[in-house]
This record gives C-alpha cells, structure tokens and sequence, in this order.
C-alpha cells in the first residue's frame, strides 16, 4: 500500500487543478474535510466522489470532525445538535435508556456520513472534563467522571464501526486537565504521572479504536521539553505501553499554534517521534505539496492497520 504519511485538506467547495494533480500523483493517506469545504449535500456528494477519482481508490479515508452541536463542519446541511456532553448527563442517570439512544444517535450519524461518501469521523473526545477545563474541550466531552468517558467511548468506537465508519479517539493522552486552547497556545500540565493515569490517561485504555489523534500539550513531568507529539518518551512509554493503544496515532494538526516550529519541521518532528501520520487542517496548496513531498510513504506497520481500517470502512 503505497500512500503519504500525511492527511490533507483543500481550500474550497470544488477541486483546482492543482489539487487534482496533488492527489492524482502524491497519494496522500487521507483528506480531512471542514466547514469551508461544504455547502449542499450535493455539493459534498460530488465533491467526495472527484477526490475518490484522483486518487483511484473508492475507500480513501475522508475524515471530518463531526463531534455534534458545538463542533458540527455539516451542520445546516444535516444538523447533528447533541453534544457529547448531553449524552454523558443521560447516562449518569440511566445507563440502559442513555445507552439505547446513544447508539441510535451513532447509527442515525454514520448513516448521513455514509450517504455523502465520508468513512471516518473523528469521535470519540475522550478527554475528561475539569471544572477548570478551557471551552475548547467544555461540553465536548462526555462527562468529568472518567467512567462515563470511558463508557460512550468505547459504545462510540463500536457502533461506528458496526455501521462502517471508522472513529478517531482523541486527544491522547488527555486534554481534559488544559485552561489553555491549543489553536492558539501551547498548554502546559504539571500533574503527575500517577494523578494522569488514574484520571486522564484512563479512557483511552478501554476502546479498540484503530486510529488516535494526539493532544499538543507539554506533559512536564514527564517530558519537559517536548509536547505530546513531539515527544518519544510519551509516545513510546504512555501512550503505547501505558494506555496500550497499538493503532494508526496521528497528530492534531500541524499549523496549530501549540507547535512552535515551521510546517515541514513539525511534520517531521512529529513522524520522529512515533506518530504514524501527520494531520493538516489549513488547506494552502503550497504547503500541501511541501508537505507531501517531504514525507515519506507509510510503514509496514501503517500500511498494516490502513488495511484493518478498510475493512471496517463501508
């Protein structure tokens, strides 16, 4: 299997020329779509079917964060207004009914992904919300009880794979305990190793989930240098061994503010580090094709667990 170790995005609503020669030549693993790139149902039906066209592949992996309510890139188009949140208070007070339509909610989403041609969504959030949580996690999350968190998530990572879409857990190893956006800011957390593996670390050791999505946070006691996705010692000792997540990891996205270094070395930095693939958001076609051509073609590994996805991926 022959792809980039990286997920692109575009500008607009339609593919340029150069957006076709990029994915026609490049092979990127994956293409990530947002608000800017949708309109109509249409719209996004064509738009989907031209990029599986370029690349000559009709299971290549279309990501989009559609979380619900708050993080919505369809919504009025298909509205999805349930945040996770919601979902998280129906459980505390009745397991068996929240769980029932919790997975109708799941299997009424998966449907309308399917419909337009997208195969992954990046859900679960599985960081555990902290009254001083920043609102760029708030009601994003299922609960502040680490239980609850863990228990829709692997309930969200099942049933989207029940109905063939694969999910991304997100943002290992935790971003519940932040005050700080990581859009704009680098977080640092100075909580212990033990205070994160019994509170933070915890639900992501419960999923089966085949892809996960870092956190750009400075864990300093335990990497004081590095944040997660630069740092091997996170990587390789908690999120590999400690929480045991043996899938496709993938960065946020590399022209976030939390990353202090260019494009192209935070590309790197992060490939270095452990991570399988690298994620871009911002969708300037230049940096598209300086990306792509300075990183390499996935590993034995990747290629491996890009497979295992594709089964699961209608």
């Amino acid at each position: 299997m022959k792809k980039k170790a990286i997920i692109i995005s575009i500008k607009g609503k339609t593919l340029t020329k150069k957006e076709k020669l990029l994915l026609s030549e490049e092979k990127p693993w994956g293409l990530i779509l947002f608000k800017r790139n949708i309109k109509s149902i249409l719209q996004i039906k064509n738009l989907v079917k031209d990029i599986k066209k370029f690349v000559k592949d009709k299971k290549f992996p279309i990501l989009i964060d559609e979380e619900g309510s708050t993080v919505s890139r369809l919504n009025g188009i298909i509205n999805h207004n349930f945040e996770a949140n919601y979902f998280g208070k129906l459980y505390k007070l009745d397991k068996k009914i929240a769980t029932a339509l919790y997975k109708n909610y799941l299997k009424i989403l998966c449907n309308n992904l399917k419909n337009i041609g997208i195969n992954i969504n990046t859900i679960p959030v599985l960081d555990v919300l902290r009254n001083n949580t920043n609102d760029i996690i708030g009601n994003r999350s299922f609960s502040t009880d680490k239980d609850v968190v863990k228990d829709l998530g692997r309930i969200t990572v099942n049933e989207c794979h029940l109905n063939g879409i694969a999910a991304v857990i997100k943002h290992i190893p935790g971003h519940g305990c932040t005050t700080i956006d990581s859009h704009q800011k680098m977080p640092k957390i100075n909580l212990s190793i033990k205070t994160l593996n019994t509170t933070d670390f915890y639900p992501f050791k419960s999923t089966y989930s085949k892809l996960a999505m870092t956190a750009h946070i400075l864990y300093s006691k335990i990497d004081s240098k590095d944040v997660s996705t630069f740092s091997k010692k996170i990587i390789k000792k908690i999120i590999r061994k400690k929480i045991g997540f043996r899938g496709i990891l993938m960065s946020d996205d590399i022209s976030m503010k939390a990353l202090k270094y260019d494009l192209i070395t935070n590309a790197k930095k992060s490939l270095s580090a452990g991570c399988n693939l690298v994620l871009y958001c911002s969708g300037n076609i230049k940096d598209n094709f300086k990306l792509i051509k300075s990183v390499p073609y996935i590993d034995q590994f990747t290629a491996k667990k890009t497979s295992e996805i594709y089964k699961i991926l209608s």
